[in-house]
C-alpha cells in the first residue's frame, strides 16, 4: 500500500523527535500500522533551520493543511491561536490530526471534537498529557470495563523537580527554580507550571476521559507551589508525609472534584517515590484497584514516543468505519454526562496547618477551641522551638478530612487572634486511599 502522508506544524524539539522516531522504527512502525509513515511537509519558522533528514519545509502552516496529498496533520507548535484555527481548518479539509497541545484540548476540544465528529475524522492527543507515558490510552481503553473513582498525578515535571530539590537539599524554592530554568526544565516566565496552569491543562483532560464529562478547564482549581518554604517541607517529613504539586480529579455524588494544589501525601504513597522531573498518575478503579502510570513527561523523544502511537493508531483506522472508532473522550459523544464540576468551597480534604503563635499559656487552646467551634478534628499537633524572636513559635497542626468551607472560616478566626502572627499556611493533605 502506499505510504501515509503527514505534514507538521513546527519542527521544534518534539517535531525533530518524532522525524527520528519515524526514521529509526520505520520497520517496526510499518509492521504495526500496515503501512509506512511519510512525512510530506513541515511548517517551520526558519527555513534555513538544519535539516538533516532533507524534509519539505514552508514557512506558511496553511500550505500543510490544505495539501491534498497530506492525510494527517501533526500539530506541534502548541498555544492556542493560530493552533485552534489550523486544527480546525485541517479537519473541515477532511484531515485526521495529531497533537501534543494540551492547552488546545483543554480549553477549545469540545468545539474541535464535536467538529472532527460531523467530519468522521480522528483527533488523537496522547502526547498532550505526561509525554510518553500512554495514559490516556489506559483511561480510555484499558480501564474501559472501570467506573473510574479518583486519580491523583505528578503530572508537571518542573513542579516536581522543584520540591524534590527543596527536600532533597533544604533549598529554597528561589534558588531551585532559577536552576531550573538555567537547565532549561523552566521557561524565562515559569507561571504556567510553578503556578499550576500547565497541570490544570493536563488534568482538565485526564478527568474528562475518566468520568466522561465535557472539557472544563475553567472549573479547574489551581494553585501553586510558589509560596512552599522549606520549613513547610522539613515539617511535613519530620510528620511522615512528602509536600507534591498534584492534580486531583475525583466523582463524588454531588459532583467532580477538579484541583491542582500542593498536597501533603503519605511517604509510603507510591507518588511519593516520584521524584526529579518524572510524571507519574495514580488512578484508582473500581474493578481493578489502584494502578500507577510513571514515565518521562517531557522531552523530545518521550514525548514522540506518543506521537507516533497516535499516529500508528490514525493509520491502522484510516479505512475503518467512523462510527466505529473510539470515542475521543472515551464516552461516545452523546452519551456525556452534565455531572457538574464541584465548588472547591464544597471539597472535602485533611489539612496541614503552620502558624506562629506567641508563646503564651492558652494560645494553643484558643486555637484548639476555633478549630473544635467548626467541626475540624486534629490528628497531630507539632510545636517547634521559638524561631528568630523567641516569643513566636512555630505550631504545625494536621487535621482531618473537613469541608474547605469550613476550613477558610476556621482560619479567618485564627488569623484574627490577637496572639497570631501573620497569615496561617494552609496546604491541603491526601491520603490516596480514600474512594
Amino acid at each position: 500500500m502506499e505510504p501515509v502522508k503527514i505534514g507538521l506544524l513546527g519542527l521544534g524539539t518534539v517535531g525533530s523527535g518524532t522525524c527520528e522516531v519515524l526514521t529509526r522504527n520505520a520497520e517496526e512502525i510499518h509492521r504495526r500500522a500496515g503501512r509506512a509513515i511519510q512525512v510530506a511537509l513541515a511548517a517551520v519558522r526558519d527555513p534555513e533551520r538544519p535539516n538533516p533528514l532533507g524534509i519539505p519545509l514552508t514557512t506558511d502552516p496553511r500550505a500543510v493543511v490544505d495539501d491534498p496529498g497530506v492525510a494527517v496533520v501533526v500539530e506541534l507548535i502548541g498555544g492556542e491561536e493560530p493552533a485552534r484555527e489550523l486544527v480546525l481548518r485541517a479537519i473541515s479539509n477532511g484531515k485526521h490530526v495529531v497533537t501534543a497541545n494540551k492547552a488546545l484540548i483543554a480549553e477549545h476540544g469540545n468545539e474541535i471534537f464535536a467538529s472532527a465528529h460531523r467530519q468522521g475524522v480522528m483527533v488523537a492527543f496522547e502526547a498532550a498529557v505526561a509525554g510518553g507515558i500512554p495514559i490516556i490510552k489506559a483511561l480510555r481503553e484499558g480501564l474501559a470495563g472501570n467506573r473510574i473513582q479518583w486519580l491523583a498525578g505528578i503530572i508537571n515535571g518542573t513542579g516536581n523537580f522543584i520540591m524534590t530539590e527543596m527536600r532533597d537539599k533544604g533549598r529554597e524554592f528561589a534558588e531551585v527554580l532559577a536552576e531550573a530554568q538555567q537547565l532549561g526544565y523552566a521557561e524565562a516566565d515559569p507561571t504556567f507550571d510553578v503556578e499550576g496552569i500547565d497541570a490544570a491543562h493536563k488534568l482538565t483532560i485526564l478527568a474528562s476521559i475518566a468520568f466522561g464529562i465535557p472539557l472544563q478547564f475553567e472549573r479547574v482549581y489551581t494553585e501553586g507551589i510558589s509560596r512552599i518554604t522549606r520549613e513547610d517541607v522539613g515539617y511535613a517529613e519530620e510528620l511522615g508525609y512528602r509536600i507534591k504539586h498534584l492534580g486531583l480529579a475525583r466523582w463524588t455524588p454531588a459532583g467532580v472534584e477538579l484541583r491542582v494544589h500542593p498536597t501533603l501525601i503519605p511517604q509510603r504513597a507510591l507518588l511519593a517515590s516520584v521524584h526529579g522531573v518524572m510524571n507519574a498518575v495514580l488512578v484508582r478503579a473500581d474493578a481493578v484497584g489502584p494502578t500507577l502510570y510513571y514515565g518521562a513527561g517531557a522531552g523530545a523523544e518521550p514525548t514522540a514516543s506518543a506521537v507516533v502511537a497516535d499516529l500508528v493508531d490514525v493509520v491502522r483506522t484510516l479505512t475503518a468505519d467512523p462510527t466505529n472508532r473510539v470515542p475521543h473522550l472515551a464516552f461516545q459523544p452523546d452519551a456525556l454526562s452534565a455531572h457538574p464540576a464541584l465548588a472547591m468551597e464544597a471539597v472535602e480534604t485533611a489539612y496541614y496547618l503552620r502558624l506562629l503563635a506567641q508563646d503564651l499559656p492558652g494560645v494553643l487552646a484558643d486555637v484548639t477551641r476555633i478549630l473544635a467551634s467548626h467541626e475540624i478534628s486534629i490528628e497531630a499537633i507539632l510545636q517547634k522551638s521559638p524561631e528568630g524572636d523567641a516569643s513566636l513559635v512555630p505550631v504545625i497542626i494536621l487535621t482531618h478530612r473537613i469541608r474547605e468551607r469550613q476550613m477558610v472560616n476556621a482560619i479567618g478566626a485564627i488569623e484574627a487572634l490577637d496572639t497570631i502572627q501573620g497569615p496561617v499556611t494552609r496546604i491541603r493533605l491526601e491520603h490516596l486511599d480514600h474512594a
